[in-house]
């Protein structure tokens, strides 16, 4: 138990003082909330002045706790620190000597957009359009931690088939590289990495701490950090601009600026690309904002949206996908129900599309890098302001379900055609998140195979667009190329690729035996040419 004693003072005859173990450490002030942004700063600035004149040990022991808290800062731009200890800090960069009072580096860089050197952090799905745009018109850098992808694309090769090798080329100030030293001379950074979630559903960060590490090393006064990546409303200030600002040693808004600009890329659809989609853009204040819009200005025919903040922007795609999660649990729910009544959903579902205000939507697995995933960081958000949010849990329920209800009814109608389940063969044509494109991240037809594997059903999938090696790496699947004809005892159509839809409900029969099973998840054929459908 800690003892108190008196100590003589220099203005009085003593102070009561608490004795510690480490009588050195300066016992810890209580944290002030202050809702004014400006006193923040103001409190802040005193912080560091109080901090100056302290001992030696005690700000060498200070230092060492903030590095270890993986992002504490106290200079009040963002009220949380990022959570994710796990990550390993890195050491601060020294203060520039001289700073700038707010909005000066922007007002010195008001014409700035139309010399911008760009760098785009990430050349997936996302990044790699981007950059194809940007490099039309700005000198630009393509970016990617993967040497292979860098290399194929340098020869026009996108192995995701969403980019031909003219339309990579056509992008003449564009070049590509996997060497982060490349990225010391831009002034404008575009991040564009994944945001997934990890095996409890609970949103994961990393990715896009590590890319904000990575540009703190060579972001430098002026620049501009643009994020791409879907999070939820606040994720910016509280987890981004930390890391930026404790690697850089700069400051938000008074060295360097941040925006935000919500992907909206849709892979596989060659209708609505990403010069004909409106793009919603804000920054960390409004020259930061303006800046930002103009840029996008500068490459979507489409036009722009200016948000009024940053989580204005990040809540408005956050609510896009969850949307449309919502949508199709929503019919999903209906084909749960249906299937009890012994109603074809398709047919419901076209007779009541007939009215002009009934969206289309179908029932089927629910996978993919955004409306499976990007649910789930909304919910956390919303759980951490105390609100549980009980419609878009139902919805990720009925959703990540399905692949088990499909799997049980296939088994079922086996069953009742006298097939033994254990060592029947089950043919899954398709395997990525949907149609024609080449996007394996989380792709429920996972959870059909694993479910017919609980069966002991030997699993057989057959996918053209999907890369084979990428398939074994993630799920550790082996497709095969060909399928056997008459060998299966049932065929299940999982993804309504064009090459199935050529093939016909005939052809996808002919690969089983004779009274084989033919389930067509996606409604891909005419109901009378199928055994069930969802």
């Amino acid at each position: 138990m800690a003892l108190h004693e008196l100590q003589p003072g220099p203005d009085r005859v003593g102070v009561l003082r608490r004795r510690q173990r480490d009588p050195d450490r300066l016992p810890r002030r209580p944290h002030r909330r202050v809702a004014d942004p400006r006193q923040r700063r103001r409190g802040a600035a005193s912080a560091r002045d109080r901090r100056a004149v302290r001992p030696d040990g005690a700000n060498a022991r200070r230092r060492g706790r903030l590095d270890a808290a993986a992002g504490d800062r106290d200079d009040g731009i963002c009220q949380r620190a990022s959570p994710l200890s796990r990550i390993p800090a890195l050491p601060d960069r020294a203060a520039p000597a001289q700073r700038r009072a707010p909005g000066q580096v922007m007002a010195d860089n008001d014409n700035s957009v139309a010399r911008a050197r760009i760098g785009v952090i990430g050349l997936g799905y996302v990044g790699l359009p981007l950059a194809l745009e940007f490099g039309k018109v700005y000198d630009t850098v393509g970016y990617d931690i993967d040497p292979v992808r860098v290399a194929q694309l340098s020869t026009g090769e996108d192995r995701h088939h969403e980019h031909g090798a003219d339309e990579i080329r056509a992008s003449a100030r564009l070049r590509f590289s996997a060497a982060l030293e490349d990225l010391g001379d831009r002034d404008v950074f575009v991040v564009t990495v994944p945001t997934p979630v990890d095996e409890h559903k609970r949103p994961d960060f990393t990715p896009l701490i590590l890319a904000s590490r990575a540009l703190g090393g060579v972001l430098k006064p002026g620049g501009t950090v643009i994020y791409e990546s879907t999070v939820y409303p606040g994720a910016t200030e509280e987890i981004c601009i930390p890391e930026l600002e404790r690697v850089s040693g700069l400051r938000c808004n008074v060295d360097f600026f941040v925006g935000y600009s919500p992907e909206r890329i849709n892979p596989g659809d060659r209708q609505r690309r990403l010069v004909d989609i409106p793009k919603v853009t804000s920054g960390s204040n409004p020259a930061a904002a303006e800046r930002v819009d103009a840029l996008y200005r500068s490459i979507i025919p489409a036009g722009t949206h200016r948000a009024s903040s940053l989580r204005v922007a990040e809540a408005s795609k956050v609510i896009e996908n969850t949307q449309r999660d919502a949508n199709i649990a929503l019919v999903n729910e209906f084909a749960l129900i249906f299937q009890r009544l012994g109603i074809d959903t398709t047919e419901v579902l076209e007779a009541a599309g007939t009215k002009w205000n009934f969206l289309p939507f179908r029932p089927g697995l629910v996978g993919g890098h955004c409306i499976g995933v990007d649910p789930y960081y909304l919910i956390q958000k919303a759980q951490s302001a105390g609100y549980y949010p009980d419609i878009l849990l139902a919805c990720r329920r009925i959703n990540d379900a399905m692949g088990g209800f499909v799997a049980a009814e296939v088994i079922k109608r086996m069953i009742q055609r006298g097939v033994a389940i254990a060592g029947s063969r089950i043919l899954i044509l398709g395997l990525t998140f949907k149609e024609n494109c080449a996007d394996l991240r989380n792709t429920r037809v996972i959870d059909l195979a694993r479910e017919f594997g609980e069966y002991r059903a030997r699993v057989e999938i057959c996918d053209p667009w999907a890369n084979a090696e990428e398939a074994r790496r993630e799920y550790g699947l082996d497709m095969v190329e060909t399928p056997e004809r008459g060998a299966y005892d049932a065929v299940v159509i999982a993804v309504a690729h064009e090459q199935f839809r050529a093939l016909g409900a005939a052809g996808a029969r002919a690969y089983g035996k004779p009274g084989a099973l033919l389930y067509d998840i996606k409604s891909l054929y005419p109901r009378e040419d199928v055994d069930a459908r969802l």
